[in-house]
């Protein structure tokens, strides 16, 4: 007689005890945009469902946050003010920093992670400053280094738990990591966007935040698509300079090299289901062509199944919902 392994094809409890990935509300965070002024909540069209806040209307998705029991929120500018070297971005009454207040003041326990770039606050919409003239203008790497490192200390004044640096500039995590040690913040953690490709999956954010390029593209310090060994390249040097944890951007498209990060690294992984993942489900839930509840709930699975400890989505609410419920 051959013997054959059964499968499990038995009750849903039995399934649930066998899974091999499970999920968690603390596994998840949530990105949240930032606005200026008053009594302001906004929607983003090309978001359906997400809102720009202000500092005094943020308490209101703090606090479903709070109650989710997500593991954080992830804080993003929108000034409306730039210049050429996003100086709004370190500023003391800078509308990051206001937020962080605010947050830490309401929710003392929620965690408050604050992404470091300096494309929202500049008037071009590049990531640093830049150099040259005319049409050969570039962005300065070693320029921005130090201006990135003072967003970091200003946001740690503020009350962010957590630094989250998005700007691929080289250096910028020892950068970050010698200012914070400086001023005092020697236990705050850095969440480096360590392997963040120059993606098409971008553009619905660019729209929320105000940040399209006045000029040329991101290709010159993003990474290429077309790579995937460069990201442990990358990813050893964030670690070399005191990352702690380690961010994959976008999530979905890049799941190969988010599994080769976790086989490579012992250090907390992330991965960033960005805006146009969610636009993308949004649109076509809107139509009737997708479940969303079932797509969004198997994307996240896949993510963590891929290797990912931290899921960054605009989803998160509605995950920590269907898992309370038992459904995920």
């Amino acid at each position: 007689m051959v013997i054959r392994p059964r499968r499990l094809r038995r009750t849903q409890a039995i399934r649930d005890l066998a899974a091999e990935t499970r999920l968690s509300p603390s596994m998840l965070v949530y990105p949240v945009f930032v606005r200026e002024g008053r009594n302001v909540v906004e929607e983003i069209p090309a978001m359906p469902g997400q809102r720009r806040w202000s500092p005094d209307t943020l308490p209101r998705i703090l606090e479903q946050a709070a109650r989710a029991g997500i593991g954080g929120v992830l804080l993003f500018g929108v000034p409306e003010r730039k210049d050429p070297e996003g100086s709004g971005a370190w500023a003391e009454e800078g509308i990051v920093q206001q937020a962080m207040r605010t947050a830490k003041r309401e929710f003392p326990d929620l965690t408050l992670i604050g992404d470091v770039c300096l494309c929202e606050y500049t008037s071009h919409g590049h990531c640093g400053v830049l150099k040259g003239e005319g049409t050969g203008r570039t962005v300065d790497n070693d320029a921005t280094l130090g201006l990135l490192a003072r967003t970091a200390v200003s946001q740690a004044q503020a009350g962010a738990d957590i630094i989250a640096p998005s700007d691929m500039m080289d250096g910028r995590v020892g950068a970050i990591r010698s200012a914070l040690d400086g001023a005092g913040f020697q236990d705050t953690p850095i969440f480096s966007y360590a392997v963040k490709y120059a993606s098409a999956f971008y553009g619905p954010f660019r729209e929320a935040a105000g940040s399209v390029p006045a000029f040329g593209d991101r290709r010159g310090y993003q990474m290429d698509p077309r790579n995937a060994r460069e990201a442990l390249r990358e990813a050893r040097l964030d670690l070399d300079e005191g990352a702690d944890m380690l961010m994959v951007k976008p999530g979905l498209p890049y799941l190969d090299v988010l599994r080769a990060l976790r086989e490579h690294t012992c250090v907390p992984v992330g991965s960033y289901s960005v805006s146009g993942e969610y636009s993308m489900i949004k649109a076509a839930a809107s139509n009737g062509w997708l479940d969303e509840e079932r797509v969004v709930s198997e994307a996240a699975v896949c993510q963590a199944r891929a290797g990912a400890d931290i899921l960054i989505t605009y989803f998160a609410l509605s995950l920590a919902g269907w898992m309370r419920e038992g459904k995920l």
